[in-house]
């Protein structure tokens, strides 16, 4: 998706996704020291914010110019700060083992395209740092509710194992996440793959 599109999405529709953190997010993270994150494609801003409340020191990066100004608004919101950068992730490559945490969140990229951004990501990670990959599986295309119906932007959470091949992968798993639908409570499929890389010395 391009960025205007990305852009029109955000403007029409106010919070996307809403204001609250993606609830794996929460859960592989809670109970790590804080320190430096880098969330890549942060979007609204909901994930990021949510770090930065939990005392991590976060840079949010997103393509989108309209997302990364309701980020500032949450943030403004809730009392604390985030570093953006506007950029595409193809691009981007963030400095070389600074991070304590980076997350990916849902960002639905062909494979190639994946394998690069995530190889990236999983080289900014200091020593001894997580990675969290969270993403639409490709299961949910015949198992699951909502999300890419392209299957070449989907993956397996043994995909991102691999793709993350250069960390200790502590958790790769199908996982489902329960979604309120105007028909009632639906699940969506993800792929969950949490990594750490090896400690300096």
């Amino acid at each position: 998706m391009k960025r205007r599109d990305w852009n029109r999405k955000h403007a029409e529709s106010g919070r996307l996704y809403g204001a609250e953190p993606n609830r794996f997010l929460v859960a592989e993270v809670t109970g790590l020291p804080p320190g430096r994150a880098l969330d890549l494609a942060c979007g609204a801003g909901r994930n990021a914010v949510w770090l930065a409340d939990q005392g991590w020191r976060v840079t949010g990066v997103d393509y989108s110019d309209v997302a990364l100004a309701r980020t500032r608004e949450l943030a403004a919101e809730r009392g604390v700060e985030v570093d953006l950068i506007q950029a595409d992730l193809r691009d981007y490559a963030p400095p070389a083992q600074s991070f304590d945490l980076v997350v990916v969140l849902y960002l639905q990229l062909p494979a190639e395209q994946r394998r690069l951004v995530l190889g990236r990501a999983a080289a900014a990670v200091a020593p001894g740092g997580t990675m969290l990959v969270v993403g639409h599986h490709l299961d949910n295309l015949k198992d699951g509710w909502g999300g890419p119906k392209d299957p070449a932007v989907l993956y397996t959470h043994d995909e991102v194992a691999d793709d993350l091949a250069v960390l200790v992968v502590e958790k790769a798993e199908r996982v489902l996440r329960k979604v309120a639908t105007e028909h009632g409570e639906a699940e969506a499929v993800d792929a969950l793959v949490r990594a750490r890389a090896a400690s300096a010395g």
